[in-house]
Parts: C-alpha cells; sequence; structure tokens
C-alpha cells in the first residue's frame, strides 16, 4: 500500500483511512504497509507506528495487515517489530538487508532475530535488485526452520530457485513481481504482493482463483488483459510513483505527492498512465 501524503509532504492519516478502506473494499484481503511501495525510507518511526494504527483502524476487522520492518540495521527493524506487534499488526515483513551486502550467514540471523522479536508470522522479502544480495536456496531452508518464518516476498525473478523451495519446505510463496504473478502463481505460489493491485484488486483475485480452480486459460486471459496497467504502473518509473497517480485517477487519493528522492508522476506520464488503464478496462466508471 502507498503512503498517503498532504500537499505540503505530511503524512495524511485521513486518506490513510480512506486508501486502506478502498484498497479492501476492492477486492484485497490483505494489505502491506511502510514497504518500499509505502515510502519507507522517507517514513520516520513514529510515521510508521501512525500509519500502522490507522490501517488496523480502518480495515483490521476485514484484512490481514502486515507491517514492513525492514532495514539494514538490526536492532532498528528489531524496535520496528516490536512496535508493529505491540500496536497489533497481524505480521510483518523483513527484506534483506540492503546496501551492506551481508553474508547468507548474517541474512540469517538478521531475520531470525527480527521475527524473534516481533512474535507474530513473518514474511521475508526477496528482491536482489534492490539490496545487492539473493536469498540463497540454503539460507531460505534454515529460515524454514524458524516457527515464525512462514512466507516469502519473491521478487528475485528465479522461478526455478523458488520452485524448488516451495517443493522443499512449508514456506509460502507469495509473487513480489506484477509482472510475473501469473507464471508465480502457475509455479505454486498462494497470492500477490502487488503494487498494480492499487488499481486491479478484483481482476487479481479472479487470476488467484482461476489458478487455484485449476482454470489456467481463464487465469491467462485476465493476465493478458491487464498487460497495460502493468507496463503502465511498473515500466515507466518508480511504482509507487505511478500506484499514487493511479489512485489518483480513480478519485482515491486528493494528491500524488511523493517524498524525495522519489517525485510526483508528471503530467504526460499520468496521460500515458490513463490510456493503458483504460485499455485494461480499470477507468470504466472514470470521467474522461
Amino acid at each position: 500500500m502507498v503512503t498517503p501524503f498532504a500537499s505540503d509532504g505530511a503524512l495524511d492519516i485521513d486518506a490513510v483511512g480512506r486508501v486502506a478502506t478502498y484498497l479492501v473494499d476492492a477486492g484485497n484481503d490483505g494489505l502491506v504497509i511502510s514497504g518500499t511501495t509505502g515510502e519507507s525510507p522517507t517514513t520516520s518511526d513514529d510515521e510508521a507506528g501512525r500509519l500502522l494504527a490507522a490501517v488496523l483502524d480502518a480495515v483490521g476487522d476485514r484484512a490481514y495487515v502486515v507491517a514492513g520492518v525492514g532495514t539494514n540495521d538490526t536492532a532498528h527493524s528489531v524496535r520496528l517489530a516490536k512496535q508493529a506487534a505491540r500496536l497489533g499488526a497481524h505480521g510483518v515483513l523483513v527484506v534483506t538487508p540492503y546496501y551492506s551486502k551481508p553474508p547468507q550467514a548474517g541474512i540469517v540471523a538478521h531475520m531470525r532475530t527480527v521475527a524473534d522479536a516481533a512474535e507474530v508470522p513473518t514474511m521475508v522479502y526477496d528482491i536482489p535488485g534492490r539490496t545487492g544480495v539473493k536469498l540463497s536456496y540454503e539460507t531460505l531452508l534454515r529460515l524454514a526452520e524458524h516457527p515464525g518464518i512462514v512466507a516469502v516476498k519473491e521478487a528475485s525473478g528465479d522461478l526455478f530457485a523458488g520452485s524448488q523451495v516451495m517443493a522443499d519446505t512449508p514456506l509460502s510463496f507469495y509473487s513480489g513481481d506484477d509482472a510475473l504473478n501469473l507464471a508465480w502463481l502457475a509455479q505454486g505460489a498462494v497470492g500477490v504482493v502487488s503494487v498494480v493491485g492499487h488499481v486491479a484488486a478484483g481482476a487479481y483475485v479472479q487470476m488467484v482463483k482461476a489458478v487455484d480452480s485449476g482454470d489456467l486459460a481463464a487465469a491467462r486471459a485476465i493476465s493478458e488483459t491487464l498487460i497495460p496497467a502493468v507496463r503502465a504502473i511498473m515500466t515507466r518509473t518508480q511504482g509507487a510513483i505511478m500506484a499514487k497517480a493511479g489512485l489518483q485517477l480513480l478519485g482515491v487519493l486528493e494528491h500524488r505527492t511523493m517524498r524525495p528522492p522519489l517525485v510526483a508522476a508528471s503530467d504526460a506520464e499520468v496521460a500515458a498512465l490513463r490510456t493503458d488503464l483504460a485499455a485494461a478496462g480499470l477507468l470504466q466508471n472514470v470521467p474522461a
């Protein structure tokens, strides 16, 4: 979930509740907050807590709320995990520590320590394009031994490696790469953690159901219909930028404000977004 800001860049708590409610009403059965799409690098710990409290207040009885608590400082991540658990998060998301490029043993120690502190189910996030380090097969096997580590948000693009881990552990996989959502679901993933889901939740719900029922033809048809939306949100600039622009087009967000170093979508980018969302059938009730 994106983190709404007012025009001056301040956290917009009213808009937080509005976006959370809209996303759950649209079909999402869970929300991940304070991730990269939520601009977590530029929000304070206090803001993360206020954001979580607002989302739980808005939809906590209707959706599974996962709080991103991953940083490249284990002690900091522990503090965030404890805060999330104290406020009532249903789970936490822990990304591979970025920039410092720790060895696999350090990653295992980091994620186990944060999972211990959280005392709620933990999803680990493998996105080497952002962190510089991929979670190895052996690391995921070791993490699967921890009773609190139950899921993987997979954004490495390595379908075969993921299929091996799914075969050899009880970890639940979620696609973290909208371009590969259907591929991961077909390989055995149980769901998606999606940026495009800000504007296409209902379609993704139907795609997951189609795969679960064995109707790959129907799932493929849905995936093909959504290609323009994935192109619009995930290929032209950073995904959070276009997700906010999409919510603004849909009338959910008043502002598409970003915090530096991210910048709000330009008028030209919004125009291209409108064209592609229309091509995907996602703007039927939105005035031109």
